[in-house]
């Protein structure tokens, strides 16, 4: 074992650049963090450009550096997709070939709508591909006088269920997102993930999300990085949406976060731990409140914030802790539309003995970071991905 303790952390959303298969997705051209920082004249990440950030791709105000402090390169996704469950399935080993159910363009069929109402005993409207923040807008009023759940869809593969967490009640909502979850077994409508998206306001004009939003997930299609670090008997911290992601499989400890600042605070909680194991977490800010909603400013000031926060990391990492960073695809807030885009990701590997940072060169698949983990652990080897843990030297 190599490092005693590995910390994890996927910004969600954060792509560096299309990639060759990109044109299949409508995405060729795509570059969320060139794209930012060309829309809002410039971005300063002084802890990300010493990890090597501006050798990946052209970032305005990031500039290359020619001796990072840590082991840098970008990483293909092999899986056919480009979704939250996809890439961080294959971040731990598990490869999807067939596209998950979508229901963007039709919304989801009657025979599913008229199950949903039936078992749950609520009224369903919406029915649509939506920005889950206009669709409250739009529909939240007639929810509260009516008490009928608003279903949506997106360009990913879920079925979101918003209601209000008080008018409502936020176990009941629940309570119908587990039932939509068991009716979304079936192979003809198994989409990824099922979202609860509480929400609270008065009118269309005050009505925000709340952070207790909920995922239920599929669970990964065999046995993860996660689950054979949980069966040794290490440690396997979640911090953010990671425990939904992987539905609870594979993770010893979870810790819910409300905004990515307070992720990277229970973060530093961690590392002040001893364990033997992973810290993994997810910040779901960059996509959520950022990338869907076309915001390269906002989403600028939440990378400049992640950076700040991330500085303050560095000094409490050991000699024998490994830093992983990592995105899972990438959401380009100046491309159309308002869904995720197919994009290479960065991977970064840092520790404080490693003074000099190297290349990784192009990985072919998210599944390298899962099996550096496994090779670091002495684990049963996934079936795809290369561990590039020799090369940290």
């Amino acid at each position: 074992m190599k490092f005693k303790r590995i910390f994890a952390i996927v910004m969600d959303s954060v792509g560096c650049g299309y990639d060759p298969t990109s044109r299949n997705y409508g995405d060729e051209g795509a570059n969320t963090i060139k794209h930012i920082s060309e829309a809002t004249n410039g971005i300063s990440l002084p802890t990300l450009e010493s990890f090597g950030y501006g050798n990946l791709t052209s970032i305005k105000g990031v500039k290359p550096n020619a001796s990072p402090k840590a082991f840098y390169g970008k990483m293909l996704e092999a899986s056919v997709g480009k979704d939250t469950l996809t890439g961080h399935c294959e971040f731990m080993g598990v490869l999807t070939t067939e596209p998950l159910k979508t229901f963007t363009d039709t919304g989801f069929p009657k025979e599913l709508i008229d199950e949903l109402e039936k078992e749950t005993g609520h009224k369903i409207i919406g029915n649509c591909a939506a920005s889950g923040t206009e669709i409250i807008k739009e529909l939240g009023e007639e929810h509260l006088k009516t008490k009928a759940m608003i279903v949506y869809t997106s360009a990913d593969s879920v079925l979101q269920i918003a209601c209000h967490e008080e008018a409502f009640g936020l176990q009941e909502l629940y309570r119908c997102c587990e039932i939509a979850r068991e009716i979304c077994m079936k192979p003809e409508w198994k989409v990824g993930r099922i979202i609860a998206r509480p929400f609270v306001g008065t009118n269309k004009d005050n009505f925000v999300r709340t952070p207790n939003r909920h995922d239920y997930a599929l669970s990964p299609a065999h046995k993860t990085t996660l689950d054979y670090l949980k069966e040794n008997n290490y440690s396997v911290i979640s911090i953010g949406k990671i425990n939904d992601i992987y539905n609870g499989c594979g993770i010893t400890e979870s810790h819910k976060s409300v905004s990515n600042h307070n992720g990277m605070e229970i973060l530093k909680e961690c590392t002040a731990k001893d364990f033997t194991g992973i810290c993994y977490i997810n910040l779901v800010d960059f996509d959520a409140l950022y990338g869907h909603r076309r915001n390269p400013e906002g989403y600028k000031q939440a990378l400049e914030e992640f950076d700040k926060d991330l500085s303050g990391i560095l000094p409490l990492l050991k000699d024998d802790d490994l830093l992983l960073i990592t995105a899972d695809h990438g959401n380009d807030p100046t491309w159309t539309g308002t869904d995720h885009t197919r994009e290479y990701v960065p991977v970064f590997a840092y520790n404080k003995n490693l003074l000099n940072g190297k290349d990784l060169g192009l990985r072919k698949s998210f599944a390298d970071l899962g099996q550096t983990i496994n090779e670091n652990f002495n684990l049963t080897p996934q079936p795809i991905g290369v561990s590039f843990l020799n090369d940290l030297k």
